[in-house]
């Protein structure tokens, strides 16, 4: 399940931007919603930088558990049946 980090029903907010002639062409030709594409695709990328940052901020600590397992092994190595 994916969760929206922005509020899909904020008003919309009218802004200009240039695009490639070719492009915007085809994009009519094939019914593209310009809007819908470009906030879609922003929000895509937006996650993604999000993980990004995440992982930057967490990496210690991910090293540091990666550490921990590596050394010591987690809590069921010897229960565990796989």
């Amino acid at each position: 399940m994916q969760t929206t980090f922005f509020d899909p029903a904020a008003p919309k907010k009218s802004a200009n931007l240039s695009i490639n002639h070719e492009l915007l062409r085809l994009a009519r030709e094939s019914r593209i919603n310009l809007s819908q594409a470009l906030e879609q695709h922003l929000a895509d990328l937006l996650r993604e930088d999000q993980g990004r940052k995440w992982l930057e901020e967490n990496r210690k600590a991910i090293d540091d558990y990666n550490s921990r397992v590596g050394n010591h092994g987690v809590f069921n190595d010897g229960l565990r049946q796989f």
